[in-house]
């Protein structure tokens, strides 16, 4: 009989529960020599508790684990191009991880899940009992003779990057967290100037992220998608929360430049706490976008849920030069909400990728993917979206999650009118997660790659998940050039208005009379994640840049991807004793869209996640060290409260009130 399970905690979004460290994959096709040496790495939540299959739950729940393939150069010839995959994943020890795994009495997460924080449904004695929970187990775990104690509280689920010889996995309700390349072992945790477990840097006590004082703790929440700066090799964050200043901003420079770091520069113009994702950045400038999606705890006194979307309100963008938010200039426009910017990037003749700040700026660019409403985020978490007042006739749009242009007039020196010169979408397909060649970040890039669906684009049914099965490479440059030309309606216009299965069924083009829309249709029954580019090796050769426009596409895609057919007639996924299920990686041809040029077998699935990075052989080998890694307690047995011995050691009696509340 099949159950009723929550569709984000069934089928292949259920969370794995078993690690591997490297373990060597077979394959099929060709694998580039490109790939020699380097690893695929993405991170997803993945609950550790989850022994409640009826609790509610949302996508963006789970604790962090990183998923990875090492492309193992062969032989032990460093020069040789055999190339070998490994595959591994690991949990993340945040400290909510080591936790719940240490503690036997834990069967629910400890955090609140974000659906209880978006249900209309939620009463006020609910959330308080909830939040108590989360506040008493916290309290329980730093009592004397507890090992797990919780200091942090984010779950590290979200994005890995690389940053100054560190790869880091990120999440928005705490700072960054380091881990090792390849092992995916935690190393600890990243406070923008030194991360926990490194060798002492000359006693540098200095704060970072969150600055010192009671409100440190919350202030070092840093977004989930920091940028890093190739060309200064700055890593530019902000971090929002729910206490004045709403809104704060990092740049941390390289331990190798003599510029200061900022840490916590307040952005002023939020005027109240909001659910903050991702934001732009060019090489000179940031765009910090204040949505009408609030994240506020105070909602609960005024009848709201806490995360609530205003569909009458404006959506703000704040434009700044890099290092000087008190200069913020905000751009209103229709209400919308953005969960990932695709790149950002300065108009300006005298610059290029090498000198970026050549000249002087009279506009900035952005690529976001832009939806029309919240109904996204409430459909991830199994919810109804919520009856609301009617937004204005004005701002009526139908429901879409498109890719759109805006740019930001901008005259020399200072913005005099803040005005949004452009805003449209270049395609009517659904599109997401998007990406674009790691050279051409913060500059006018050609290509972003994402995620589409044939499927129903703009809304989710009720128990059904969100699925990809067709990944889509955008020219950007030849849309935005051909809405210029004619410009389409000013936030509801459209450059091309195709569907998927119209674009699927266009006649193939090639060379320089490709379509501006290239589609990778999936195999029936076989889902996609995010892909992530990786260019052709002469393009990076001793970082330098060797972009024509003709080559920027010259790469791979990389994807992991799940077969259907693999669960039972339920729907599930078969488990580990009973034969189990696999995912594979594929690496396809960017340039075509079409070519599966190697397909990596997995030795177990990964579930469907959120981001991944590709670090090269180069980043791998220039980690800087560090003394040790975090363990993951071994899982605890269930026993009696006051049992120290069984199911981890040195529990105090006391910890036995964690059963009432777990």
């Amino acid at each position: 009989m099949c159950d009723d399970s929550h569709p984000y905690l069934s089928g292949n979004f259920a969370p794995v529960q078993r690690s591997l460290p490297l373990t060597p994959c077979s394959w099929e096709g060709e694998i580039p020599a490109d790939l020699a040496g380097g690893q695929y790495v993405r991170n997803g939540g993945n609950p550790l508790s989850n022994g409640d299959l009826q609790r509610e739950a949302h996508w963006f729940d789970g604790d962090g684990m990183l998923s990875g393939v090492l492309f193992r150069r062969g032989g032990g010839n460093t020069g040789t191009t055999e190339v070998r995959p490994e595959f591994a994943n690991q949990f993340l020890v945040t400290d909510v991880a080591a936790f719940a795994r240490g503690s036997r009495f834990v069967r629910r997460p400890l955090l609140p899940s974000i659906a209880m924080l978006l249900n209309p449904c939620t009463t006020a004695l609910a959330f308080v009992l909830t939040v108590l929970r989360t506040m008493l187990l916290v309290l329980l775990s730093r009592l004397p003779a507890s090992p797990w104690p919780v200091r942090k509280i984010s779950v590290a689920n979200t994005a890995v990057l690389y940053h100054d010889g560190r790869a880091l996995a990120t999440c928005a309700s705490g700072p960054p967290l380091r881990v090792a390349l390849p092992s995916l072992d935690t190393i600890g945790w990243f406070n923008g100037r030194a991360a926990e477990n490194e060798p002492e840097r000359g006693g540098d006590t200095r704060a970072g992220f969150g600055g010192s004082g009671a409100l440190s703790f919350m202030r070092s929440w840093t977004t989930a998608h920091p940028r890093v700066d190739h060309v200064t090799d700055e890593l530019i964050a902000f971090h929002s929360v729910s206490v004045k200043p709403y809104v704060q901003y990092s740049v941390v420079p390289p331990a190798k430049s003599s510029a200061p770091a900022r840490f916590n520069l307040a952005v002023p113009g939020v005027a109240s706490p909001k659910m903050m994702h991702d934001f732009g950045v060019s090489h000179g400038h940031t765009i910090i976008m204040d949505l009408p999606l609030g994240l506020d705890p105070l909602n609960f006194a005024r009848g709201a849920p806490v995360v609530s979307y205003d569909a009458a309100a404006k959506a703000r963008f704040g434009v700044f030069p890099r290092h000087r938010p008190r200069d913020v200039h905000w751009f209103e426009t229709n209400p919308c909400c953005i969960f990932h910017a695709a790149n950002c990037w300065d108009d300006d003749a005298a610059a290029d990728n090498k000198n970026p700040a050549g000249g002087s700026t009279t506009a900035v660019n952005l690529l976001a993917c832009r939806l029309t409403s919240a109904s996204l985020i409430f459909s991830l978490g199994n919810l109804p979206v919520p009856a609301a007042a009617p937004a204005p006739p004005e701002y009526a749009e139908e429901e879409q999650c498109r890719l759109y242009y805006y740019r930001f007039k901008k005259e020399p020196y200072t913005f005099t009118t803040p005005k949004i010169a452009q805003q449209w979408a270049l395609s009517a397909i659904a599109f997401e997660f998007p990406t674009v060649s790691p050279l051409h970040q913060m500059a006018d890039a050609r290509y972003v790659y994402g995620c589409s669906t044939k499927w129903t684009p703009y809304s989710i049914a009720l128990g059904k998940p969100a699925k990809i099965d067709v990944l889509a490479k955008i020219d950007t440059r030849a849309l935005i050039a051909r809405g210029m030309a004619h410009p389409p309606q000013a936030v509801k216009g459209c450059v091309d208005a195709r569907t998927v299965p119209e674009i699927l069924a266009a006649p193939i083009k090639i060379n320089d009379d490709r379509d501006a829309i290239q589609l990778f249709d999936m195999p029936a029954g076989w889902f996609a994640q995010e892909p992530r580019f990786v260019p052709r090796a002469h393009h990076h050769h001793d970082g330098d840049e060797d972009d024509h426009d003709g080559d920027e596409d010259d790469g791979w895609l990389l994807t992991y991807v799940f077969d259907e057919s693999q669960l039972d007639a339920c729907g599930r996924c078969p488990d580990d004793d009973h034969g189990g299920a696999a995912s594979e990686l594929w690496i396809i041809d960017a340039r075509s869209m079409r070519t599966v040029v190697a397909r990596v077998r997995l030795p177990q699935r990964v579930p469907y996640g959120f981001h991944g990075a590709w670090f090269s052989e180069r980043d791998i080998a220039a980690q800087r060290p560090f003394d040790r890694v975090r363990e993951m307690p071994e899982a605890a047995a269930a026993a009696s409260p006051g049992d120290a011995d069984a199911g981890g050691a040195g529990v105090a009696p006391w910890m036995g009130l964690g059963r009432w509340l777990g």
